[in-house]
């Protein structure tokens, strides 16, 4: 599961994205996989695991959600 999100106002110079993506690692755990920055940087990473992917795809849309609320919006 991957979810790109971006938050862009011109009118205060703002252009972010946040990108969440679920995935199996080596070792059998589920990790999360948050980035996020400006649009066009590298910016920042966090990678957390969980045991199961239901727990790790239920901590992904729970981000999702905040995110949302805080106005960001699904990449087209």
């Amino acid at each position: 599961m991957i979810c790109l999100l971006h938050r862009i106002d011109p009118t205060q110079n703002m252009a972010r994205f946040y990108r969440i993506e679920v995935m199996g690692d080596l070792f059998g755990a589920v990790t999360v996989e948050r980035c996020w920055g400006r649009i066009g940087a590298r910016g920042q990473r966090h990678v957390a695991s969980y045991p199961s992917r239901d727990e790790a795809e239920h901590h992904a849309e729970r981000l999702i959600r905040t995110k949302a609320r805080r106005g960001y919006v699904p990449a087209a």
